[in-house]
């Protein structure tokens, strides 16, 4: 996949002078003027938290569910800027809300999951917020699809928006357990790979679904270098109208804050410096070796997939398949391996090997 080209305001609100990690909290939704102030005021309290967010209109999946007080609830919103100092977020679907949450004074507007997935819908938003200077947030697709969350970036800048930034909020998959979402933490670095002057902040309530996991994720998250964390913060979980067991008490959230550890992106010394850039060449050599043995391997299967033409055999040998994957797992056991990552890392060598087969029998490939 191509790199994209973004360009992008030297300093932006998504992104903190120190380069501390950006953190937003506040409710799943804004249900009530008191419940939004209460929870504001305590999250104010929380060291790190400059962003309070707020579910005005929610896309919830079934109906007659809570789907958000709507506009008077940018009041609400306005009325917590005004008292606490902390800027103010909310996620907007199509042009009446951008255009609601524009006039209330929203500091940061964000794109949810289902719609990002529609390129109509986000070119509709982006032609409304043209003109306009405001962070922009754009949470990943629902589905597993890279070229989607980074072309509803480019159309926003294309639309004139330069202070842009990624929501990695997980991905829905067949079986997601234990999560809501499975993060597929590959393809956040991927992300951060083709757009690395783009912020990313992780959203772990999301992912998670559960208050219980939230830390993991979110460690996991800083050991990654993303830029901050969207945090579903209430102050009263056990009666919130939606997402009730993914969200914290203001008090929790400092202790789930206090907990994490945040990575330094560069080594402090030359020292250190010295020493990851030996083990870094030590790692490039073992690459390097790895390309040359995936490449012996290759011309071996091209070689085997000649001799099962002359004889007309099957390319697939199950039972020679079964022994090797079982020999493999158990020297990986010995190696203290993860068997999951060396299962995977076979079978995708093997793939390629019945592909190199294949198109070597049906005469698709040159021996």
């Amino acid at each position: 996949m191509s790199k994209p080209t973004i360009d992008l305001l030297p300093t932006s609100a998504l992104i903190n002078e120190d380069r501390s990690p950006l953190i937003i909290a506040g409710p799943c939704s804004a249900e009530s003027e008191e419940q939004v102030m209460e929870t504001a005021r305590l999250i104010k309290e929380v060291p790190g938290v400059t962003v309070y967010r707020a579910g005005i209109w929610k896309p919830r999946t079934r109906p007659n569910s809570f789907e958000g007080i709507g506009v008077p609830g940018l009041k609400w919103l306005k009325r917590v800027k005004q008292e606490t100092g902390l800027k103010v977020a909310c996620e907007v679907a199509n042009t009446a809300q951008v255009f609601e949450a524009l006039k209330a004074g929203i500091d940061i507007l964000w794109i949810g999951a289902r719609t990002t997935v529609n390129p109509f819908t986000v070119q509709e938003i982006a032609d409304a917020l043209r003109g306009v200077d405001i962070p922009v947030l754009v949470k990943n697709p629902v589905n597993p699809d890279l070229q989607l969350w980074l072309g509803a970036i480019e159309r926003l800048n294309q639309a004139g928006l330069k202070q842009l930034g990624g929501i990695h909020r997980g991905f829905s998959t067949f079986d997601n357990a234990p999560y809501r979402n499975m993060p597929k933490w590959n393809s956040a670095i991927e992300f951060k790979r083709l757009v690395p002057e783009l912020p990313l902040i992780c959203d772990p309530s999301h992912i998670a679904g559960n208050r219980e996991l939230l830390q993991p994720i979110a460690q996991r998250a800083m050991d990654l270098a993303f830029e901050g964390l969207m945090i579903e913060t209430h102050v009263d979980p056990s009666v919130a109208l939606s997402d009730a067991s993914q969200q914290v008490t203001p008090a929790d959230l400092k202790k789930l804050l206090a907990s994490l550890r945040f990575s330094k992106v560069d080594p402090e010394t030359e020292d250190d410096h010295y020493q990851l850039e030996e083990m870094r060449r030590n790692i490039d050599q073992l690459d390097k070796e790895l390309m040359e043995v995936f490449a012996r391997r290759a011309r071996l299967s091209r070689k085997i997939g000649e001799y099962k033409k002359e004889h007309n055999m099957a390319i697939l040998q199950v039972k020679r398949w079964d022994q090797i994957l079982e020999d493999i797992l158990e020297k990986a056991n010995k190696e203290g391996l993860d068997e999951k990552f060396v299962r995977s890392i076979f079978q995708t060598v093997h793939h390629y090997s019945i592909n190199i087969q294949t198109e070597i029998v049906n005469g698709k490939a040159d021996a």
